[in-house]
């Protein structure tokens, strides 16, 4: 498959779970791909899968480095921003310490990778956020991180609006809980607070999908990819559940 062939990709978030998977997709799939998170040697592992990868060290908070980053890189077809975080406490323990966590990530993060590569972006080029069902509704214990999904999705739609002249779409993806190890970061803390077993903390997260399982990184990849594919250039401004039919 080499319908991006040529294609200059960036991808946040990068060294693992939904990031990685995108990227090697990306990379089959004929585009020159550089993805970008905080540790080298997750990044590095991932790069090594395909000579069609480079990775930059950078943090998605720290606005100079991101500034420096796409800077550097120059003009790109399609920016994808991937990284993120999940942390959970009732409204009422949540620190504002926690709150800025939750927000400086998964928005400004967002934030950050979406201005400048929209600066370095051609004509006809794709801006794609990965939010979360957590972007379109509320749950319980994760407040600060619902708070900053549902601020990616309407930041994609302000966006969305202002590039559509360009042909430029701007999209979010909205997984519901998907088998990466950020949600097996989340099934462990279950574990160590509630003494369930890893099976019955699981549960817990697939029972939410009508399809009674996970979401696949695969399956949020081809959305992906088939809104930087031809005939998607309608698709704007859209927020994708890609959730089973979790409502």
């Amino acid at each position: 498959m080499t319908q991006l062939k040529d294609k200059r990709v960036v991808i946040t978030g990068g060294g693992s779970g939904i990031g990685a998977d995108m990227a090697l997709a990306f990379a089959e799939a004929g585009a020159q791909v550089t993805i970008t998170g905080r540790r080298e040697s997750a990044l590095q592992s991932v790069a090594d899968q395909h000579s069609h990868l480079d990775f930059a060290v950078v943090d998605v908070t720290d606005e100079a480095a991101m500034v420096a980053l796409f800077e550097e890189i120059g003009r790109v077809d399609i920016v994808i921003a991937n990284a993120g975080a999940a942390e959970s406490a009732p409204l009422a323990k949540t620190s504002f310490e926690q709150w800025q966590r939750m927000l400086n990530v998964n928005l400004s993060g967002v934030f950050l990778t979406l201005r400048e590569g929209l600066k370095q972006l051609n004509d006809g080029g794709r801006l794609i956020a990965v939010a979360s069902t957590a972007g379109l509704k509320g749950y319980a214990y994760v407040g600060a991180y619902c708070a900053a999904k549902h601020g990616v999705v309407g930041l994609v739609r302000s966006l969305a609006a202002e590039t559509a002249t360009r042909n430029i779409t701007v999209n979010a993806l909205c997984p519901g809980f998907t088998d990466t190890p950020l949600l097996a970061a989340s099934v462990d803390n279950i574990v160590a607070k509630t003494g369930q077993s890893t099976e019955q903390a699981a549960s817990h997260f697939a029972s939410t999908n009508p399809t009674g399982r996970l979401v696949t990184p695969a399956e949020v990849t081809a959305t992906a990819l088939w809104l930087c594919g031809p005939n998607s250039g309608a698709i704007n401004g859209q927020a994708i559940s890609i959730s089973g039919g979790e409502v």
